[in-house]
């Protein structure tokens, strides 16, 4: 063997050697940014919820009015029903008067109108003079006096999470989303919960609090607009956002914050992220009951139609499916690849908040009996 044989060997051996020794280092690298990536992550979540605090109002459909006592009932009805004819054309409310004691029920399913309606009649009972031409007064005058709580409510949220600069329109949205709940979520709360969120997480980032804070507060407005119902609440809420003038990052976390356009800025996917936080807590939201046992009922039964499938159940309020299948029918792989393909076809079929766990559940019993 020559020299240069030689040497081209060892050189051969090296490279092999240093490409071992490389990939073995990048391998070591990717697992350890992994972990600390995965580590990092939780970090900045967990600590964001435990540092984000707030009371949960539950909105209902109906508000009730106490009444001192059942002769007011009469007064507010009127004779023949005018009174209560009038109070219902004025403010767009169904007044419920019946057996209950001591009590009117004010049903509609916009809080403002019922807020319009409860503040109305507590005025005209006070004052006693209730005829249609006095409520019809009391009633734009309420109105008026709402308007100016809105804009005063919108200041004030501006103001406790300093907020500044934004147009006097986004301001009365902001104050109008007292009036308004998702899911039974107060809207005000939960966009305040949100932009308290989102200005943690992009501390801890390293960006800049100020934005995400901006981008969280109006990322919902398109819910209390009433512009364009047809479109989707984001895309609405990103629309009003560049007609008053907000910066582009701004606007896309809005419009993004449900992926229905694409995210160009880096505050999107945390305004993404702090609504799911918000929302997807136990006991932020509730669902109308019939939605909620249609959804758990659809998840069963989505699951007992795959084969070896003999039950299934939906608990923890929907949050986990547990599917019992046959040992005679389904394997250990198949029943690992079955909890792997229920999930997928939930998260393409249907929609429900937060996570959904599948436990596939697979054991084999003997039976004897002794006689």
């Amino acid at each position: 063997m020559s020299a240069q044989e030689a040497k081209n060997i060892l050189m051969e051996n090296m490279k092999a050697e240093a490409r071992t020794e490389a990939q073995a280092y990048i391998n070591d690298t990717m697992d350890e940014a992994r972990l600390n990536a995965s580590k990092e992550a939780k970090r900045i979540v967990i600590n964001t919820i435990q540092r984000t605090a707030t009371e949960t109002a539950i909105e209902n459909a109906v508000t009730t009015f106490p009444i001192d006592n059942d002769e007011i009932k009469g007064r507010i009805i009127g004779r023949e029903g005018r009174n209560i004819r009038a109070l219902e054309a004025a403010t767009g409310v169904e007044i419920v008067v019946d057996d209950t004691p001591d009590a009117i029920l004010l049903s509609a399913f916009d809080p403002v109108r019922r807020e319009v309606a409860r503040l109305a009649l507590h005025q005209l009972v006070v004052d006693g003079r209730i005829h249609p031409a006095r409520i019809e007064e009391v009633v734009a005058k309420v109105q008026k006096q709402l308007e100016d709580e809105i804009l005063e409510t919108g200041k004030r949220t501006c103001i406790d999470l300093g907020i500044h600069g934004l147009n006097i329109e986004l301001v009365r949205m902001i104050g109008r989303m007292k009036y308004r709940s998702s899911y039974g979520q107060n809207l005000l709360q939960h966009s305040r919960e949100v932009a308290n969120i989102c200005a943690i997480m992009a501390s801890e980032l390293g960006l800049n609090p100020k934005v995400a804070k901006r981008a969280g507060l109006l990322h919902d407005i398109g819910k209390v607009s009433e512009e364009e119902p047809e479109l989707p609440h984001a895309l609405l809420g990103m629309k009003l956002a560049e007609q008053y003038k907000e910066k582009p990052d701004v606007c896309n976390a809005i419009g993004a914050h449900h992926e229905e356009i694409e995210m160009t800025s880096i505050i999107s996917p945390i305004v993404m992220i702090g609504d799911a936080i918000s929302g997807a807590r136990p006991g932020a939201r509730r669902e109308v009951i019939e939605s909620y046992i249609k959804r758990l009922k659809g998840m069963e039964d989505l699951a007992a139609s795959y084969p070896g499938v003999t039950k299934s159940y939906a608990i923890q309020a929907g949050r986990e499916l547990r599917v019992i299948v046959g040992a005679e029918e389904v394997s250990d792989d198949q029943a690992a690849r079955l909890s792997a393909d229920i999930a997928q076809k939930i998260q393409e079929e249907m929609t429900y908040p937060g996570q959904v766990k599948i436990t596939v559940i697979r054991e084999t019993r003997s039976v004897a009996y002794a006689k």
